[in-house]
């Protein structure tokens, strides 16, 4: 129906609202379009969308309060699928949601004044239970083992751990990052206690490895109610909305490293341990805020359903190819045992993915007339070790589960962990430093 109003010469808004229903919005200004025309598309639109069109399915800009605001709010989301040519006007679409939007704001951090930038990573997984607050952990100490000023910033709101984990028995700070959003939106963040340099005594002696919790340690004089300030953490706010004050945290957090640390220096690296599943916090974390996105998964039907609809989602949204830059795979818990070899498991996991990374690899169809790809295509093959769907493995290790760091010292150190995350964190250190590759790996 849009686009047959569109083939008459008119720009049209796709409108969908919280709810689900559409209203077609008709730019007719400086065109005469007959009334009994626009009865006819109204009607149309009613029988067709049925439950999904709204009282007035159909509105005419030349009668709306502000239609440039409307009308241009969706100058940036063309659909995809629509190039109109000639004198067919445009069809743009505007989805109107309650959470999620950032999923297709793809974007790059920000220099900062000097020019220099600090290198952030991301580590997510789309289902909890695949050890990816561990590995933050560990690939925290062995980057702060290189040398480099770490911070490792807590972004499982609702279920903190990184803090702890890595603390490695140092007091954590008074405040989290929770107090950080929840202070941010009244203009009360200012003089935040919101880092902490843990107890890891780095084997170079030159690395700093930091802390940013999701829960502070709070006072003794006032109780700390993370409950509650958790329940206000999400509030969009004229001016301050939860996307730009997880930003701000971040950059808050950096600032403090600097503050604090002996070079003077902001961090040469930051890993943003990000909550699972398709929320906001991972939106923001992976679309916005990070340079590289680890993509933790296990081989199974709920990782590729999963990871599916968020890479259907970013394809559709036009950000393919900005988001694949980010992107790695990452096989967790990786099996090893006669009745499921390593070897036959990576090679199952990295086929599944490839079918799954497909949809943002463009030009993997061969044109007709040549048969030979468009110019500049990106089409990695299944076995390309340097695509973002080939796995870095991280071998499952049973004395890891149900680990209690502040009883297992040095557990970071002990042989079957090395063991467990030997590729996992020469590769990740490759591609966060870009470090060159170990002879023999």
């Amino acid at each position: 129906m849009a686009y047959e109003v569109a083939a008459e010469g008119l720009d049209v808004l796709l409108v969908r609202d919280v709810l689900g229903r559409f209203t077609l919005v008709v730019d007719d200004r400086g065109h005469q379009v007959e009334s009994d025309k626009t009865e006819i598309w109204s009607e149309r639109l009613t029988a067709d969308l049925c439950q999904y069109a709204t009282d007035r399915p159909l509105a005419l800009a030349s009668v709306l309060f502000s239609a440039d605001d409307l009308l241009n709010s969706a100058r940036s989301q063309p659909d995809p699928e629509h190039r109109p040519g000639g004198d067919h006007g445009d069809v743009r679409l505007l989805d109107n949601t309650v959470v999620g939007e950032d999923w297709a704001q793809v974007s790059t951090p920000a220099l900062e004044l000097d020019g220099s930038r600090t290198h952030r990573t991301a580590l997510y997984g789309f289902k909890g239970g695949v050890g990816r607050t561990t590995a933050t952990a560990i690939l925290a100490r062995h980057l702060t083992d290189r040398g480099h000023i770490v911070l490792a910033i807590d972004l499982d709101l609702e279920s903190p751990g990184a803090g702890p984990l890595l603390s490695a028995g140092a007091e954590l700070p008074c405040h989290g990052i929770v107090d950080q959003l929840v202070e941010s939106a009244v203009n009360n963040s200012v003089s935040l206690d919101l880092v902490a340099p843990t107890g890891y005594a780095p084997r170079t002696g030159r690395g700093e490895l930091w802390v940013a919790p999701a829960r502070g340690q709070g006072s003794a004089s006032v109780p700390y109610s993370y409950v509650d300030k958790l329940n206000r953490v999400y509030a969009d706010i004229p001016g301050a909305d939860f996307a730009d004050r997880l930003e701000s945290a971040v950059w808050a957090c950096e600032t403090a490293v600097a503050q604090g640390s002996e070079s003077g220096r902001r961090p040469d690296v930051v890993l943003l341990d990000s909550r699972a599943g398709i929320h906001d916090i991972a939106a923001v974390t992976i679309s916005r805020l990070c340079d590289l996105a680890l993509l933790f998964g296990t081989d199974n039907k709920q990782t590729w359903s999963g990871y599916g609809d968020l890479f259907r989602a970013w394809n559709a949204s036009g950000q393919a190819r900005r988001i694949r830059e980010k992107l790695r795979m990452v096989a967790s818990m990786v099996p090893d045992s006669p009745q499921r070899p390593m070897g036959a498991y990576l090679q199952s996991f990295r086929e599944h993915s490839w079918e799954c990374f497909n949809v943002l690899y463009d030009d993997d169809a061969p044109l007709e007339a040549t048969g030979e790809l468009f110019p500049g295509a990106f089409s990695p093959s299944l076995e390309d070790d340097s695509a973002p769907h080939y796995p870095i493995p991280i071998l499952f290790e049973p004395g890891l589960v149900g680990l209690d760091a502040d009883n297992a010292p040095g557990w970071q150190d002990r042989a079957f962990v090395q063991a467990a995350y030997r590729d996992f964190l020469e590769t990740a250190a490759r591609l966060i430093t870009a470090e060159p590759q170990n002879e023999g790996t």
